[in-house]
């Protein structure tokens, strides 16, 4: 058996392999709401082979979204769109579905990607103020988001506990907290993005204390059948900003609290970032924290050859890869693996029949 097909748990989670699809925004919502969209694009991923489907960034409150068509799960109305499609989904896969939740911070109010992904004004019928760390714009020439009070900051703690309990009604399993690319609980990580004076800024320890007090609310929202863990950014790719120093210590601080995994990413937090994109580039960064932890850790960051997933599991460079792109490239990338590997997947039996001949043996029936 490879590795890449091999189980790994995260906390009361086991995976039946280390293939994780990682969260991809889909821009298709309809006030938060999933739609047939959601029904169709996941439908296809749960059939991929995959170990745990991880749902796209999932806004916490309408103005933590990055667009107006965003997915949320803050209200009644968007837990039941969603409950409508993962009761569909669950009807034709048992794959494992994860939730990713997030707040954009000063990165929302921006239009769809293929629209251009322009600040959006508030004034705007799909437009609305962000919210921020510090009273400091993504990018040069916007206007300034509005500097959270201590107050709201307690409310945007509490509205991830809300949705971690809507996620658990729903039957997720596995809840991922977003403290990656650029959005909120990054900016109040990042120096670069982080002004404040107050104990929400400054020193590591008070900017590391918005991560933590989510991570509590939610940890103790839900039961211990649910795993928890965190995607985080590992370097902002800028001098004087997040670094992979500080990331093992958020690292440890997070296992301590009984976190079930890290999802180790980097960038998205300033425009002047420059990132060497290569294959793999951003395994070093997983591997440094693995290194430092006990806690299963995911890699991700252009890993799209079975031999080089399987290559960085067998240097214990991570726990499990992650794919966002390359699965929607090829949604049967699992099977494709598990071919090259000599290995094996099993399929919904409506697909048993399309085994290729030079890949006999690749498929196992339930």
């Amino acid at each position: 058996m490879s590795q890449l097909l091999s189980p790994v748990t995260f906390g009361p989670l086991t995976l039946p392999n280390r293939i994780v699809i990682a969260p991809m925004c889909q821009y298709s919502a309809e006030n938060g709401q999933a739609t047939d969209w959601h029904t169709i694009h996941l439908g296809s991923l749960s059939q991929s082979g995959a170990g745990l489907l991880i749902l796209e960034a999932t806004a916490v409150e309408a103005r933590g979204r990055i667009s107006h068509a965003d997915l949320g799960l803050w209200d009644d109305a968007t837990e039941a769109a969603l409950g409508n499609v993962l009761a569909s989904v669950r009807r034709w896969s048992s794959m494992p579905i994860g939730i990713q939740l997030g707040h954009a911070g000063r990165k929302a109010s921006v239009s769809r990607p293929w629209e251009g992904g322009k600040q959006i004004p508030a004034d705007d019928e799909n437009g609305w103020t962000p919210v921020a760390p510090s009273p400091r714009a993504f990018h040069a020439g916007n206007p300034a988001p509005h500097e959270l009070t201590e107050a709201e900051i307690a409310d945007i703690v509490q509205a991830f506990a809300e949705s971690a309990r809507r996620a658990e009604r729903l039957g997720i399993q596995l809840i991922e907290l977003h403290a990656a690319h650029g959005y909120l609980l990054h900016q109040f990580l990042s120096p670069l993005s982080n002004q404040r004076t107050d104990g929400y800024g400054g020193a590591l320890p008070n900017r590391l204390r918005l991560l933590i007090e989510v991570y509590d609310a939610v940890r103790a929202a839900v039961s211990p059948k649910i795993a928890v863990g965190v995607r985080i950014s590992a370097s902002d790719w800028v001098p004087g900003g997040w670094d992979i120093t500080q990331t093992e210590t958020v690292a440890l601080i997070l296992e301590s609290r009984g976190c079930n995994f890290l999802h180790v990413s980097s960038g998205g937090l300033d425009e002047r970032q420059k990132i060497d994109i290569g294959p793999g580039y951003q395994v070093p960064f997983a591997a440094a924290i693995k290194a430092k932890v006990r806690m299963p850790v995911i890699a991700v960051g252009l890993i799209t050859e079975p031999d080089q997933a399987e290559s960085i599991l067998r240097h214990n460079h991570a726990d499990a890869v992650a794919l966002a792109r390359g699965i929607l490239y090829d949604p049967r990338w699992p099977w494709h693996a598990a071919a090259a590997l000599g290995d094996s997947v099993t399929p919904a039996p409506q697909y048993l029949r399309c085994e290729p001949r030079e890949a006999r043996g690749v498929f196992e029936a339930r």
